[in-house]
C-alpha cells in the first residue's frame, strides 16, 4: 500500500466524531412566528432522525401541557437518536422532563442553571454557594431517574471562569454525562470561546469522562464561527438548529456547521454523523412548516448558494466545477433535473421522481399531489424539481379532516366593489359563501370565515416565487390568529390569488386540527 494511502487511512481512523444536538423543536420554535403544531413537530422530528442528528431536544416539558405532549410524542416516534427535554434545576421540572422522555429508546434530561454574576444577582437572586448546591442536588436527582444527563451553565461565556469550573466539577461529580457551555447572548468571540473550552478542559475535574458541548447564539453573527472554534479546541458536541432559527438573531446553523466540518475535515480533524444529502430537504421542510423563507444568499441551502451569474465564474465552472464550487450541490441534496415531467406524465413517473428527491407519500397523499401536478402541468410548459418540491411539501394529511378549496371567483377593480365567491368542502360536504372586502383577498378571507364560523384575524401575508419565469408558482404565506394563538398557512399556485386563498385555508385547517 502506498505511503500516502496509509497516511490517509490513519487520519481517517483518528478523526474525532462530533455529535450534533439539534434544538430546532425547542430553542428554534421560540423564534417569533416559528411555532409548530404537533403533527408538524412529528414530521420535523422524523426528518431530523433521517438527517442523522445525534440528539433532538424535543421541548421544555414543564412549560405547558402541549409541550409535554409534544416531547412525549416525539420520544415515541424517534427511532435512532437521543431525545432530550429541557429542565430547570428544580425537582418539578426534572420529574416532568423524565415523564416525557422515558418512553424514548435513548432518553436524556437537560438540566440548566445560570452561573454569570448578572444572572445570579438579578434573575436567580442566589449566591454562588446556593448555585453550586443546587447543581449538585438537582443533577444527582436527575441522574437517579435517567442515565444520560446534560448540564448547561446558562450564560457561561460571561461567567467567572474559576467559578464556572467549580460548577461543572459539581455537575460531573453528581453524574452529568454532558457539560454544555452556552454563549447564551451571543456576546463572545471565536478566540474567547476556544480559550474558555481549553481552560475548562484543564480545570474541571472529570471532564475527560464526559462530552463537552457548546451552544452559541448569533446576536453578533458569530454563532457558527464560535461553535467551530470550540470544535478545534476540543468540544465533542455542538448545539444548533436547522436554518439557524431561534431566539433573537437565532442559533448556530446546523447545515453550516455540518458542511464546514465535512468540507474542511482536514482542518477540523473531525466528522459528524449527518447524512448531508438530507440537508436541503430538512431545510425546505422547516421553511414550509414555519412559513419563513430561506434567504437566497443563505449559505449551503439558499437559492444562490450554487448559482453563478458572472461570465468568468460560469466559464470556470463549465471547465471544472472546483474552480468556484467547494461543495457539490448533490452533497447537500439539492435535486438535479434528470427527466422531464409534463402533462402527459403518469402517477408512477411522478412517484419515482418524488422518491428520487426524498419524498415518500402515501397513496392518498400521492393522489392529492398528482391531481395538483396535472392541474399545474396544464398551466406550465415545464415542471421543475422546485415545483414538485413545493407540491410535495403541501400535500393533504391523511389523518386530519380538512377543508379543501373547490373553486373561487373574485371580482376586483378600482371602480367596482371587491367581491369573492368561495366554495370549499369538508368531509364530502360543500359550502359556498360570497363576501365584500376592501380588496380581493380581504373579500375571500371573509367568505372563508363565514363558512367556517371562526373568528380569525390576518396578522401578516407574503408572497414568493418558487421558480423563475412568468409561469412561476407563487407560494403564499399567511399568519392568522385565533383565540390568542398564531398559525401559519402556506399555499401554492400559478395564480397568486388562488395560492393566497389556499394558504388561508391551510391556516384554518391547523386551527381546526387543534
Amino acid at each position: 500500500m502506498p505511503e500516502t494511502e496509509k497516511a490517509t487511512n490513519k487520519e481517517e481512523l483518528s478523526m474525532r466524531r462530533i455529535k450534533i444536538f439539534d434544538t430546532t423543536l425547542r430553542d428554534g420554535e421560540q423564534s417569533p412566528g416559528c411555532s409548530m403544531n404537533l403533527p408538524e413537530k412529528l414530521d420535523m422530528a422524523r426528518q431530523l432522525d433521517a438527517l442523522g442528528v445525534d440528539v433532538i431536544e424535543a421541548g421544555f416539558a414543564i412549560s405547558s401541557p402541549e409541550d409535554f405532549k409534544s416531547v412525549q410524542s416525539i420520544a415515541g416516534v424517534v427511532t435512532n437518536c437521543t431525545v432530550a427535554s429541557l429542565a430547570r434545576c428544580t425537582k418539578g421540572d426534572i420529574d416532568a422532563a423524565w415523564d416525557a422522555v422515558k418512553v424514548a429508546k435513548h432518553p436524556r434530561i437537560h438540566v440548566f442553571l445560570a452561573t454569570s454574576d448578572i444572572h445570579m444577582e438579578y434573575k436567580l437572586k442566589m449566591s454562588r454557594e446556593q448555585v453550586l448546591a443546587s447543581i449538585a442536588e438537582n443533577v444527582a436527582y436527575a441522574k437517579s431517574k435517567c442515565a444520560d444527563i446534560e448540564f448547561s451553565a446558562e450564560d457561561a461565556s460571561r461567567s467567572d471562569k474559576e467559578f464556572l469550573a467549580r460548577c461543572y466539577t459539581a455537575a460531573v461529580k453528581a453524574g452529568a454525562t454532558v457539560l454544555n457551555v452556552p454563549d447564551t447572548v451571543g456576546y463572545s468571540t471565536p478566540e474567547e470561546m476556544s480559550s474558555l473550552i481549553r481552560y475548562l478542559k484543564a480545570n474541571v475535574e472529570g471532564i475527560d469522562q464526559v462530552d463537552i458541548s457548546v451552544h452559541c447564539h448569533d446576536d453578533l453573527g458569530l454563532a457558527v464561527a464560535n461553535t467551530l472554534a470550540c470544535v478545534r479546541a476540543g468540544a465533542t458536541q455542538v448545539e444548533c438548529t436547522v436554518n439557524g432559527i431561534g431566539e433573537r438573531a437565532g442559533n448556530a446553523s446546523l447545515e453550516e456547521i455540518a458542511m464546514n466540518i465535512k468540507t474542511r475535515a482536514d482542518y477540523y480533524d473531525a466528522e459528524t454523523g449527518i447524512n448531508t444529502k438530507q440537508i436541503y430537504k430538512t431545510s425546505k421542510l422547516l421553511s414550509s412548516i414555519t412559513g419563513v423563507p430561506i434567504a437566497p444568499s443563505k449559505a449551503i441551502v439558499g437559492a444562490n448558494a450554487f448559482a453563478h451569474e458572472s461570465g468568468i465564474h460560469q466559464h470556470g465552472v463549465a471547465a471544472n466545477a472546483a474552480t468556484y464550487e467547494i461543495m457539490k450541490s448533490t452533497d447537500v441534496g439539492i435535486p438535479q433535473n434528470t427527466m422531464v415531467l409534463g402533462k402527459h406524465s403518469g402517477k408512477h413517473a411522478l412517484r419515482d421522481r418524488l422518491v428520487d428527491m426524498g419524498y415518500e407519500l402515501s397513496d392518498t397523499q400521492l393522489d392529492d399531489v398528482f391531481a395538483r401536478f396535472k392541474a399545474l402541468a396544464d398551466k406550465k410548459k415545464s415542471i421543475t424539481n422546485s415545483d414538485l418540491e413545493a407540491l410535495a411539501l403541501s400535500y393533504r394529511r391523511d389523518d386530519i379532516p380538512t377543508y379543501e378549496l373547490v373553486g373561487h371567483v373574485v371580482n376586483t377593480g378600482n371602480e367596482i366593489a371587491n367581491t369573492a365567491c368561495i366554495k370549499i368542502s369538508k368531509d364530502g360536504q360543500s359550502f359556498e359563501e360570497v363576501s365584500l372586502g376592501s380588496g380581493p383577498l380581504d373579500a375571500a378571507f371573509k367568505a372563508i370565515n363565514r363558512i367556517t364560523d371562526l373568528d380569525v384575524n390576518l396578522e401578516s401575508f407574503s408572497l414568493n416565487a418558487v421558480t423563475d419565469g412568468e409561469d412561476s408558482l407563487g407560494e403564499a404565506v399567511v399568519k392568522i390568529s385565533h383565540n390568542g394563538e398564531v398559525y401559519t398557512g402556506t399555499g401554492i399556485s400559478t395564480d397568486i390569488i388562488e395560492s393566497s386563498i389556499r394558504a388561508y385555508v391551510n391556516g384554518i385547517n391547523k386551527i381546526t386540527a387543534g
